[in-house]
This record gives C-alpha cells, sequence and structure tokens, in this order.
C-alpha cells in the first residue's frame, strides 16, 4: 500500500505501520511531500516520525480508533456496500434539521441517531445538518475543537457507522449535511504544525494564530482543507457542507479560498451527478458569498441569516442584550425588513459594533433559498449561560408563532433538534478535555464570560461535568406528553403546507409583500397568494388586511374566514395561513 505525507521542513520522514519502520523518500514530482510502499490491511495502525522524533497521526488519517493522540488507521472505503441508489437532493425548497450526534439520543451515537430519523423523515424535513464528526479529545462535545478533519469521531461510531447513517437517511429520502470546521484547528492533539506550516502568525484569529491560507506552505494547506471537504462529499455520499465561521478564513490571495473550495465542489457535483452544496456561516452579511463565479462571487450556494434570527428572537422574548440591542429598538420593523430585504444590517449603523455593518443585497438577482432562516441554533441556544431553549423562554402560543414564520419565511428553513416539539430539555455548552489543564481553563473562561453579564458562578453549569451533556440529551418521550405534542403537531401541518403551497417556496425574495403594527404586535406578510399572519400579543387582534373570501389553511388556535371587510381576527398568540381564492 502506498503511504506519503507533507512534511516540507522534515530531514527524513519514517512510516511505523503495524509495528513494523519504513523509512520514506521525497517525492521527486512534490516538493515538500514524502512517499513509500509498506504492507497493510483495513484496520491497520500507523504513523509518521519526522527526523526521529515520536510517531504521530497522519494528518490525512481517515479513522482515529484511540482519539486525537493515538496512531491511525487504515480506512477501505470501497469496502462498505451502500444500500440507497441514490440522486441527491438540491437546496431549494429544502428544510434543514441541525442535529448534534452526542445527544440526540441518550446513547450518543449515529447508530442510534440513525434510529431515529423515521421521526425526521414524516416530520417532513428534507436535510439532516450533522455537526461537526471529526475526532475531538474525550468522549463528548461540541466538536468545533476537532482534529483530523478526515476522519470520524471514534466514540460516535466511526467511519462505517457514519456510512450507515447516510445509506439510511437516504432511504428515508433525507439529504445529509456535515458541519465542518476550517477557521481553526483543536488545541488538543493537534499535531499539524509538527508536519508544515498548517498555521501562520501573519494573522490572528479568536482562536490564536491563523489556518495559513495566504502565507508561504498555503497552496498545500488549501489543498488539504479542500481535499477533506471533497472526501465528506465522495467518500461517504454527503450532500452538502455546512463551513463555520467562514468571516474568519483570513485570505489575503488574488483567489480566495472559498471560490476556489466552491469551483472544487461543483466540478465534483457535475462528475458524480449529484447536487452538492456549500453553506456558509458568516457574520459579514456580505452578498459576494452567495453570489455565482460568474458575477464576481466566491460562489457559495447559501448562508445562514442571523439577522432574521436576532430580530425574531427580540420580538419574541423582547431581549436586548448584546447583538439584540440592534433589534430591539423596533423589533418588528427589523423583522419585516429581514423578510423583504434579506438582511437587516445591509449598510446600516450597528450599535452594537459601533459602526456601519453589512453591505446591501439585491432580492431581486438573489434567491430567498440562498438564506437560511432559523429560531435556533447551536449558537444561539447553547452559547446562553445555561442552553434554555426558546421554549423555556416563551410560551407554547409564540412558540407556535416563531415557527410559522419559520416555516413560511422566503428562506430555507432550519431547525434545531427538539425544536419541533419544544423540547424541555436545555442545551447547554459540555466538553470532555482529557488535559487537566485545558479543561481547568475552559471551567474558568467560561464562568468568567457569562460573571461579566452579571450570573454567578455556581449558575453556569461546568463544561466538564458529565451531567452537563446529560442534560443536553433529547428526552424522547416528551413528543406524546402536551403541550409537546400540539407544537409537534403544528410543526408537521406547516411543513405539509410548505411543501404543498409552490408560492411557499417561491425563490423570490421581491414578491413578499408586509404588513405590521408595532404598538399592537401583529405582523402579516403575502407570499404570492398565500398570507401569513401572526399576533403576538396576549390579546386578541384584529388586522385590516383586506382578504375577503381568503380560506384557511392552518390555524394555531380557531379562526375565522374573514368576513367581507377583509379582516383577519387573531386570537392573542396565534398564527394563521390563509391562502387567497
Amino acid at each position: 500500500m502506498q503511504f506519503e505525507v507533507w512534511a516540507p521542513q522534515a530531514g527524513r520522514v519514517t512510516l511505523r505501520c503495524d509495528d513494523v519502520t519504513h523509512a520514506l523518500e521525497r517525492d521527486p514530482e512534490r516538493a515538500g511531500w514524502w512517499r513509500g510502499e509498506a504492507e497493510a490491511r483495513e484496520g491497520s495502525r500507523y504513523g509518521f516520525a519526522l527526523d526521529d522524533g515520536p510517531v504521530l497521526p497522519d494528518p490525512r488519517s481517515r479513522r482515529q480508533p484511540d482519539g486525537p493522540d493515538g496512531l491511525s488507521a487504515v480506512v477501505d472505503h470501497e469496502r462498505y456496500a451502500w444500500r440507497a441508489a441514490w440522486q441527491g437532493r438540491p437546496l431549494p425548497g429544502a428544510v434543514l434539521y441541525e442535529l448534534h450526534v452526542g445527544t440526540y439520543t441518550r446513547e450518543g451515537t449515529l447508530d442510534a441517531a440513525a434510529g431515529r430519523l423515521g421521526h425526521l423523515a414524516e416530520l417532513g424535513v428534507t436535510h439532516v445538518q450533522l455537526m461537526p464528526l471529526c475526532p475531538f479529545p474525550g468522549t463528548h462535545g461540541w466538536g468545533y475543537e476537532g482534529v483530523s478533519l478526515w476522519a470520524v469521531h471514534e466514540p460516535y461510531g466511526g467511519p462505517d457507522a457514519l456510512k450507515r447513517f447516510v445509506d439510511r437517511a437516504h432511504e428515508l429520502g433525507l439529504g445529509v449535511v456535515l458541519d465542518v470546521v476550517h477557521n481553526h484547528f483543536g488545541p488538543s492533539g493537534n499535531y499539524l504544525p509538527v508536519f508544515g506550516p498548517y498555521l501562520t502568525d501573519t494573522h490572528h484569529t479568536p482562536w490564536g494564530a491563523a489556518v495559513n491560507l495566504d502565507a508561504p506552505g498555503s497552496d498545500e494547506v488549501r489543498a488539504y482543507l479542500i481535499g477533506s471537504a471533497l472526501a465528506w462529499l465522495r467518500d461517504y455520499r454527503i450532500d452538502g457542507l455546512r463551513l463555520d465561521a467562514v468571516h474568519a478564513l483570513v485570505d489575503t490571495r488574488a483567489l480566495h479560498f472559498l471560490e476556489e473550495l466552491s469551483t472544487a465542489v461543483d466540478a465534483l457535483a457535475a462528475e458524480t451527478g449529484r447536487p452538492l452544496f456549500l453553506v456558509a456561516e458568516s457574520d459579514l452579511n456580505d452578498p459576494r458569498l452567495i453570489t455565482s463565479r460568474i458575477e464576481g462571487g466566491l460562489g457559495l450556494h447559501a448562508q445562514w441569516n442571523d439577522d432574521f434570527h436576532h430580530a425574531l428572537h427580540t420580538t419574541l422574548t423582547g431581549e436586548s442584550q448584546g447583538y439584540y440591542a440592534d433589534f430591539a429598538r423596533a423589533s418588528l420593523g427589523g423583522l419585516a425588513k429581514t423578510l423583504t430585504g434579506g438582511w437587516f444590517h445591509d449598510g446600516s449603523y450597528s450599535s452594537f459594533r459601533e459602526r456601519h455593518h453589512g453591505r446591501p443585497l439585491d432580492r431581486t438577482r438573489v434567491a430567498g433559498h440562498r438564506l437560511l432562516g432559523y429560531g435556533q441554533t447551536h449558537d444561539q441556544v447553547g452559547n446562553r449561560a445555561q442552553g434554555d431553549r426558546l421554549s423555556a423562554l416563551v410560551s407554547p402560543g409564540l412558540a407556535a408563532c416563531a415557527a410559522t414564520l419559520i416555516l413560511t419565511a422566503p428562506f430555507t428553513p432550519m431547525l434545531f433538534m427538539g425544536e419541533e416539539w419544544a423540547a424541555g430539555t436545555p442545551w447547554q455548552f459540555f466538553t470532555d478535555h482529557t488535559d487537566p489543564e485545558l479543561a481547568d481553563a475552559v471551567r474558568r473562561g467560561r464562568r468568567r464570560e457569562f460573571a461579566a453579564h452579571g450570573w454567578k458562578e455556581e449558575d453556569v453549569p461546568d463544561p466538564q461535568d458529565p451531567a452537563t451533556r446529560d442534560r443536553s440529551c433529547l428526552d424522547w418521550s416528551e413528543p406524546e406528553r402536551e403541550p409537546h405534542a400540539r407544537v409537534l403537531a403544528w410543526y408537521r401541518q406547516l411543513l405539509a403546507l410548505r411543501h404543498g403551497q409552490p408560492d411557499l417556496t417561491d425563490p423570490d425574495l421581491a414578491d413578499t409583500r408586509v404588513a405590521y403594527d408595532e404598538e399592537l404586535r401583529w405582523i402579516a406578510f403575502r407570499r404570492g397568494d398565500v398570507l401569513v399572519a401572526v399576533n403576538l400579543a396576549s390579546e386578541p387582534a384584529v388586522l385590516p388586511l383586506g382578504v375577503p373570501h381568503a380560506r384557511v389553511l392552518a390555524a394555531w388556535e380557531p379562526v375565522e374566514t374573514p368576513g367581507a371587510d377583509g379582516a383577519v381576527r387573531l386570537p392573542g398568540e396565534s398564527a394563521v395561513v390563509l391562502a387567497q381564492d
């Protein structure tokens, strides 16, 4: 079997495979690369030693059976016999469901999660978005401190378990999206800097030295990241990737890394005949991210829309701390602006940032499905001091209003696991660092962060306490009980409407028209012949919308058909979806 590794600064490289040492030779055709042959089979343990140093895992390891610090293992992807004949599922018309493998079930494995996929198919989502799967220290964690960007966290089940999960999802008609982290590497078990200039001091990020995208040696680093991305899409038949915090990817080269990545992914889609897509997390509000390369953009297919979330959250909860301050002055007006223009900050002044922020989005050219709309995410729940969900902050009626706005808006909707039944379990920040100093630093840092906002130390869950993870696991008995069962039925009804009413998946942002009353706390918008009305006040409201002869498609509380005056009479904390005949 052929082994190879990039180690441009090494004077000697050896391979240790199944306890046998082999000297590698320089590759005459690729500067900095070493290669050699060795007997190996599926599961063979191996690693590389540079200049007689310790044996380290392969930077391109496909499996880490003993965690980030252990030896790598050979994986033969051809051994797996795929069951599902899958042609792919594109992003337009999709509904995503963000899922954390370690807390979706109490078992916390990919196989256990696969056993619950029938719930999602019945719910009406189209794609499961998995939070990061790369190996990280310990058993439980969010996954954003992973290393070995080509491997699957072993406690989740390793490579074959991911294939079984994807296979089962595809059998049920569900696409699979994977969250990948290119903007930093985990602090524990990260040996990449030993092999080469994967990091650079030219730029700095919240995690320290930046990933090297533009300094000397960056050609190979970019190839490493792009190779990893393509491996998930090719070897595991993943349908799309969510790119974590792309605003932290510092790249001054003329050809931006994201453009190079989108070009490679589009080429693989053409080669495989499957629709593949990239969804960015970005706080830049820069439409060039989701503008085609032909038009001078970076060619990503969609991005998260935090402005919609912030406007919705502020409207529902009244919270005004931190970045919510920008939306608190006139929250319904802010929500209306996002529904019609995509972003709230489109060059406007941000009091939170103390500067102008964003760039206008041309809604006549940018399709609505290129923005993801959501009311909860792992970040927005887990980065609260106690990991409290929206269902812990608002009534079931307001949760139903939030669902209505998310699932009928002109964006690609995304749900966070358990949201569909207003889960009563929190989702808290948890880690399982094996390095005691790092564990203590994370614990102290978390408490210090929230102490600045008035939280007592004892009220902030200890990330290293196993009970923090256990509290965050979904309770699968809840959907059978009230009020959870009613909320779940509402989500199912709304998703069925979304799939059954073409106007609700129309990508034309410019066709959305909004009316609202900030004081009376109601908002309504029209998409084609479908009208959505939401009353956020506790008292009934009469909405003068001029829609005589409209019929009710779905209502959280009983609603009469509008009379000749075209007014909609809506109970407090409720929503209705109507069709104009």
